[in-house]
């Protein structure tokens, strides 16, 4: 089995981790009102999921 020679420096490990990012979060318009909102999920601004409505949202 490989043994390092050298124990590998924080510079060394944090430029190799520096491409572990999360990815952004996807969002896309809603078909109803035209605001931004995450797939598979009901809209926080009409309420509306697959053309029902499945929450009821207050007017502010």
């Amino acid at each position: 089995m490989a043994v390092p020679k050298r124990r590998t420096s924080k510079r060394k490990k944090r430029a190799r981790r520096t491409h572990y990012k999360a990815a952004p979060i996807a969002l896309q318009p809603c078909p109803r009102c035209g605001d931004l909102k995450r797939p598979h999920r009901v809209c926080p601004t009409c309420g509306y999921y697959r053309d029902e409505q499945r929450v009821a949202v207050e007017d502010a």
